[in-house]
């Protein structure tokens, strides 16, 4: 398929303007680009004020919000649709969900030993982040993944099998029912809860 072959309408109150798939990928792609240096950068600026143990606590606990509300907001969305906020009804919440195109190279969907793993090729983000050498910090954002899904529904959470941060071809992600102690980690600000990304 062709970039060019497929236009997206861009509707305003003022205009009607269509732009190449291309272009608006190129979009997606200079916006995660900035997400990424914005992670980045206050990452490496609170490692480096407070330390690393510090820095590295104050930047989990920021992730694990800004998945919760993602979360919350993708559940609201769901609702309002008139649906059942279940792990299948995910994907109908779309005002926060990752774009399709822009945020990686490519995405497959495939079976491993009869579970349903997602693939992510080529990650815009990680890209940034190996750029600067910043792959560990970088692979704390990661962490938004299981965070979302347990903000969404704390039953659930979505984890990383594979990250191209840790010097995997891909990012495999696939989703598992959380224990009694994830919840309860996870929903306790002190606790360390990155462990439920395994």
């Amino acid at each position: 398929m062709k970039h060019e072959s497929i236009v997206v309408m861009i509707l305003s109150a003022k205009s009607e303007e269509v732009v190449s798939l291309k272009e608006a990928v190129e979009a997606v792609e200079s916006t995660a680009r900035r997400v990424a240096l914005l992670h980045l950068a206050y990452a490496r600026t609170l490692m480096d004020e407070l330390g690393e143990k510090k820095g590295r606590e104050l930047i989990t606990k920021a992730i694990r919000e800004f998945g919760v509300r993602i979360g919350e907001k993708t559940k609201q969305e769901v609702i309002a649709q008139g649906l059942k906020p279940t792990v299948e009804n995910f994907g109908a919440g779309k005002s926060y969900a990752v774009p399709r195109f822009g945020m990686s190279e490519r995405g497959e969907i495939t079976k491993t030993m009869d579970e349903t793993r997602g693939r992510v090729y080529g990650c815009t983000l990680a890209k940034v982040w190996k750029e600067y050498g910043e792959e560990k910090l970088g692979r704390l954002y990661c962490y938004v993944d299981p965070a979302k899904f347990m903000g969404y529904d704390l039953n659930y959470k979505q984890i990383h099998t594979k990250t191209v941060l840790d010097d995997n071809e891909c990012c495999e992600m696939m989703m598992r029912r959380t224990t009694e102690k994830e919840r309860r980690d996870f929903t306790d600000k002190k606790s360390d809860w990155l462990y439920i990304d395994k």
